[in-house]
């Protein structure tokens, strides 16, 4: 089929035009009552109010002739009228107020609740003042026949309790509470009375509340209405906390075990949360004697006669066991466990198959009730691990950990990535049972499991990768291979969404790689993605995540010939890209190379390509360049930098001189000027410089022990590959002449040596070295853009090998690690040429001068 085209169509001769004329005067006339609904100009006469009027004057015009609008513009506006006048407002305005609220809407009672709180949190008038005016206007609307004004005025009169003194609270509130809590009171009025108990209870000495609040308390907890009941009974706790230990075992506990078989599902349910958040309270014997009993009954009726109570029971497990853990025989213990493990499964039988019959039955409410009971499941998770002992998660909980974490459901697994860290912190040692479970919400399809478990990401790797003494460096190295993948899919699956904020959290939490696998996994699946998301990605914030971590792996990369082709990529297709924006992601990107390397490394690779923006055709990029030059200049020392000094003053010069847009002109004088009030470090230390230069020459050292053991590696296995080939010809020999075992054995310990005694001698020195520089910070940098210089330097020689070495290069030496060189910024800046590494000797000892 064709689309019709009905341009071919369309007559425009002038009867038809006429046509189109009456359908628009037939339009106008729809439009007629529109205009009609405006306001008249009478109506605009009684809304208007004379301009010469004061604030106060037209405040208490308005409440008086005006409409409700204006009314209640003025109530909302009263905080403002407190804080400009106190006086007048309290002797003309509230006057007014509380007359109107008589007859006032719902709209009006509610800003003036809200109104009221405003008022005494910003303390406009003293504590005497506000209860002597504001009190009684709160407490004649605590019984508005609409609930939801009600409990407005509740709210505002529970936090008025909280700043009055006791005698105001004993007069105006406690006292008219006797009548207003009996049961010939309405229903709304009994409520109130049961919520002003409970904040009461922490106003009085224990004394008083046993004789004047107590005996309300028991009539209202025996009150023939259900929802009084179940008020009364959450109260309780609060209650319990006035009263103390004792009264609590005497008066509240009977209470509440007789509001646990109360026939009410809603009353019942409120006494179990309440016994559970009491449980603190209650020593041994009441908790083996009257809670164990009521809490076994609750789970026995939660599956046969009482599903109300199943998610609130869910949600409390974790607590529930833990708190009377000291009590359980080993029965009761594992049946217990049995029940959290039924809970953990529950909804998910039916949809395998083995009740069909009940699959018709169950309903929309059903499977929305047991998704909230496997979602709270997921929750107590790290508290049955508690419960179990991490020694027997394996045993006892591992196949739940299994199922909750494939669950059908987001919300059951959006909770267990919320809690994985916790899960991994629990189990310490057996970390890596768990590794395959982290790989299956790395991969996980739905966004929100991926952007709950990337918050706590850098932690749950290096606990997996670290975490355990016995499982052995070996295993969890082979646990990597196919974390690596589910890395790289996570990523790619936040890049193709419109979630961007998920994808810029990944990829600031991904620079901790370098802390976790090796530089060349880095370098093939990693860096080369991050530098693509620079040039390709169109949202701001996840391009400079993308350059941050990028900069963080090129600091960490060992490789000269991968960082200088990383540099070069970074130079020609960002700071020489024929975009304008991969020019400004360019400047972006030297921010944080200023930030994570030394200044001599700056200086050295990305000074000289900087200062070429200063021709750039675009007037931001120039803008930009601006802004970033008196962080350049920091960066240069004298006199080693005295030709980069000359070249960044005469690009300030040529942009001076030949500028011609007024904006980047003006930033260019304003740049002028701090550039000038700036004082350039020298190679010698300075006082006002100390710190800055200390941590910078940090980082220069860091810098060369990577060349250093860059070239450790490659001498290393120059020398396994000659070792190798004697063997080899050791060997061959072996077999041709037939010699015997022993004489062999003699001629392999004698000749290995032989070829390999020639350069170890050369070697100690650099070995040495490599041992120094196990001090070397290998902690990888936080994700939320925190400063290299402040990494920990505590880490252990595992780390250090995982982190700095492939598997194939491994040191066992011991050495004085207090004695590494501290290079000058002269000699550092040379240490990236492959050809003055031979000359390292010499560059040491004038190190070595000036550390000392």
């Amino acid at each position: 089929m064709h689309p019709i085209i009905f341009f071919s169509k369309m007559d425009f001769s002038q009867s038809n035009l006429f046509g189109y004329i009456e359908d628009l005067q037939e339009l106008t006339i729809i439009e007629r009552p529109v205009r009609r609904s405006l306001k008249t100009p009478e109506e605009i006469e009684r809304l208007t109010v004379d301009e010469e009027l004061s604030d106060i004057e037209r405040a208490v015009y308005l409440l008086s002739s005006g409409q409700d609008i204006q009314g209640t513009s003025v109530v909302a506006n009263l905080p403002v009228l407190m804080r400009q006048n106190p006086a007048e407002t309290l002797r003309r305005v509230l006057p007014k107020i509380r007359e109107v609220l008589h007859v006032a809407g719902v709209e009006m009672q509610l800003t003036a609740a809200v109104s009221f709180l405003t008022v005494l949190q910003e303390e406009s008038v003293s504590i005497h003042t506000y209860s002597h005016s504001f009190l009684h206007i709160i407490l004649q609307n605590l019984e508005h026949r609409d609930a939801g004004v009600s409990n407005a005025w509740l709210e505002t009169l529970l936090a008025v309790i909280e700043a009055l003194p006791k005698e105001t609270i004993r007069h105006e509130i406690l006292n008219p509470l006797v009548s207003k809590a009996q049961l010939s009171q309405t229903l709304q009025s009994r409520l109130v009375s049961c919520k002003i108990m409970g904040k009461l209870a922490n106003k009085f000495e224990a004394h008083i509340i046993k004789r004047e609040i107590l005996p309300l308390v028991k009539s209202l907890c025996h009150d023939v209405e259900y929802e009084v009941r179940t008020c009364m009974c959450r109260q309780l706790e609060h209650i319990a906390q006035g009263i103390g230990t004792e009264l609590t075992k005497t008066v509240v506990l009977p209470e509440l075990v007789e509001l646990a078989r109360d026939e009410g599902s809603s009353v019942r349910l409120a006494a179990f949360e309440t016994l559970v958040n009491l449980l603190d309270m209650f020593d041994a014997d009441d908790r083996s004697q009257t809670v164990l009993p009521l809490v076994k009954s609750f789970c026995e009726k939660s599956f046969k006669a009482d599903e109300s109570i199943l998610v609130s029971l869910s949600f409390h497990l974790g607590k529930l066991c833990n708190g009377l853990y000291g009590i359980f025989t080993p029965e009761q213990h594992l049946r217990f466990l049995e029940f959290y493990k039924k809970l953990s499964t529950l909804g998910l039988q039916q949809e395998n198959g083995h009740n069909d019959n009940q699959l018709q039955l169950q309903t929309l409410e059903q499977e929305k009730k047991y998704i909230s009971v496997r979602k709270n499941c997921a929750y107590n998770f790290p508290a049955m691990i508690v419960f179990v002992d991490p020694k027997n998660f394996h045993l006892e909980l591992y196949s739940i950990f299994f199922c909750l974490c494939h669950d059908p459901e987001v919300p059951v697994r959006y909770t267990m990535a919320i809690s994985f860290y916790e899960v991994a912190k629990l189990l310490n040692s057996g970390v890596y049972t768990i590794h395959k479970e982290l790989v299956t919400l790395l991969q996980d399809e739905s966004l929100e499991v991926l952007d709950a478990l990337v918050g706590h990401l850098p932690e749950i790797l290096e606990l997996m990768t670290n975490g355990g003494e016995n499982s052995g460096s070996e295993s969890k190295l082979l646990s990597i291979p196919d974390l690596i993948p589910a890395l790289t899919t996570a990523e790619q699956r936040a890049a193709t969404s419109l979630k961007w904020r998920t994808h810029e959290k990944l990829l600031q939490k991904y620079a901790c790689l370098p802390h976790i696998i090796s530089s060349d996994q880095i370098y093939y699946r990693f860096l080369h993605r991050m530098l693509t998301i620079i040039l390709t990605n169109n949202v701001l914030p996840v391009q400079k995540a993308a350059a941050r971590t990028l900069c963080v792996y090129l600091r960490y990369n060992r490789k000269q010939e991968q960082r200088h082709e990383v540099i070069q990529k970074l130079i020609e297709q960002l700071g020489q890209g024929k975009s304008y924006w991969n020019r400004l992601r360019f400047l972006d990107t030297c921010e944080f190379i200023m930030e994570l390397f030394s200044k001599s490394f700056f200086c050295k690779y990305f000074f000289l390509p900087v200062l070429e923006l200063t021709h750039d055709p675009v007037a931001n990029v120039r803008m930009k360049l601006c802004y970033l030059l008196p962080k350049v200049k920091s960066t240069l020392k004298i006199p080693t930098d005295k030709h980069l000094l000359q070249q960044l003053e005469l690009c300030i010069r040529k942009l001076l001189c030949q500028e011609k847009d007024k904006d980047v002109l003006t930033i260019v004088k304003r740049t002028v000027l701090e550039l000038d009030r700036m004082e350039i470090s020298v190679d010698v230390f300075q006082k006002r410089f100390y710190e800055n230069d200390l941590l910078d020459q940090e980082k220069e050292r860091q810098e060369h022990l990577l060349l250093e053991m860059e070239q450790l590696e490659k001498e290393k296995q120059q020398n396994e590959g000659r070792s190798t080939n004697v063997n080899d010809k050791i060997f061959e020999k072996k077999r041709r002449d037939s010699k015997t075992s022993s004489v062999l054995a003699k001629s392999i310990t004698l000749s290995v040596p032989v070829n390999s005694s020639g350069t170890s001698a050369g070697k100690e020195d650099k070995k040495s070295k490599l041992v120094r520089s196990q001090s070397f910070s290998t902690q990888a940098l936080h994700p939320k853009y925190s400063n290299i210089d402040k990494c920990s330097k505590q880490n252990s020689l595992s780390k250090l090998q995982l982190y700095i070495s492939d598997d194939s290069f491994r040191t066992h030496s011991t050495g004085n690690s207090g004695n590494a060189a501290f290079p000058s910024s002269s000699s550092s800046r040379n240490l990236f040429n492959s050809a003055d590494q031979k000359s390292n000797g010499n560059k040491e000892t004038q190190s070595r001068k000036m550390s000392m």
